[in-house]
């Protein structure tokens, strides 16, 4: 069957869909030994796709793990800057996988990493309206701020659906929020607290979908089951 082949790389976990249609846009991408366009489809069953000259190959099976990301950490797999990756984290698991979503480098906590472009998608389109959980350690004018988390607003031109908000616990001159958003635009959770007045000072996500990061520790990972699989598909 013929797909778009930024889509076919991305479900052979060798490119991203934005990093194949930069190398597509580059010519570094064949098919039948001519190079490909930004768009082109193809059906990898019966046309030879060649990235840099090398053949694809099979398609690997699908894999999912979920990671548990410390601070300091950017979420992609390379960085132009130098800096760690989350990649550097699962360099282990023995397979090339794409990040679900983002987390900022000074956010942490589960962050997924799939080679399953249809299940990525799913996760992350705002149409599917997948719920991911915060837990917020923040300061500043928090019984004011909450109910005004709790309403649409619209930050630099962004606009935010209303999140689900309640306040866990209170500490001296800080309190820790749970904030439940389905957008996950970029910074969203930092970006509605700082329209609001509210300081962050620590965030970090708990659950996406109907999974929890549970008891993994930071810097960890491990394999989804299949049954969590399932459930995710079903969200």
């Amino acid at each position: 069957m013929e797909e778009r082949i930024s889509k076919i790389l991305s479900e052979y976990g060798l490119l991203s869909r934005r990093q194949a249609e930069a190398w597509l846009r580059e010519g570094r991408i064949t098919v039948n030994d001519v190079p490909a366009s930004v768009g082109q489809k193809a059906d990898p069953e019966r046309d030879r796709i060649a990235v840099d000259g090398i053949p694809i190959g099979q398609k690997p099976g699908t894999a999912c793990l979920m990671l548990n990301k410390p601070r300091g950490y950017v979420t992609t797999l390379s960085d132009e800057q130098g800096r760690r990756t989350v990649a550097d984290l699962i360099a282990d698991c023995g397979m090339r996988l794409y990040p679900v979503g983002r987390l900022d480098l000074n956010s942490e906590g589960l962050l997924l990493m799939t080679n399953d472009g249809s299940l990525a998608n799913r996760l992350t389109h705002p149409s599917h309206r997948v719920e991911k959980e915060y837990q917020v350690r923040v300061s500043g004018p928090v019984q004011q701020a909450v109910p005004l988390l709790c309403r649409p607003m619209t930050v630099e031109g962004d606009r935010f659906q209303g999140a689900r908000v309640s306040v866990l616990c209170k500490e001296g001159e800080t309190a820790l929020l749970s904030i439940t958003i389905t957008q996950g635009k970029n910074r969203q959770v930092r970006r509605m607290c700082a329209a609001v007045g509210l300081t962050v000072h620590r965030l970090r996500r708990v659950r996406e979908g109907n999974l929890r990061l549970g008891s993994l520790s930071c810097g960890h990972w491990r394999w989804l089951t299949e049954e969590e699989l399932d459930a995710l598909r079903r969200e």
